[in-house]
């Protein structure tokens, strides 16, 4: 399989998280405060909570029912209730489109 475009560069705002899906997979897009685009799983491990509504803090983003931070480098969980890792997707950028192959996922 190959990287679908999930959204325009342009289209992403800075330190918040979009959802998209890719072949029935939720997955959070930031762009943060350094510019850098970060893709990992939608779903909170600690409860099916869509990530994408959370809070991008820095290089994380934190589930916001229950507060549970997860690094967008890693997927780790960084504090609890969650201790189980998000996947993380690698990134694509071509030109002003953002690519995702939600078979492909970065090593942690």
């Amino acid at each position: 399989m190959s990287a679908s475009r999930v959204c325009a560069l342009s289209a992403l705002e800075q330190d918040t998280a979009l959802r998209v899906e890719v072949d029935g997979v939720p997955i959070a897009v930031v762009l943060d405060s350094a510019g850098e685009v970060h893709a990992i799983g939608d779903v909170c491990t600690h409860g099916d909570i869509s990530l994408s509504d959370g809070f991008v803090e820095g290089d994380t983003l934190e589930c916001w029912a229950h507060g549970s931070a997860f690094s967008l480098r890693t997927g780790k969980p960084l504090n609890l209730p969650a201790y189980e890792p998000v996947p993380v997707y690698a990134v694509t950028i071509d030109g002003d489109d953002v690519l995702i192959d939600p078979t492909v996922t970065k090593e942690a």
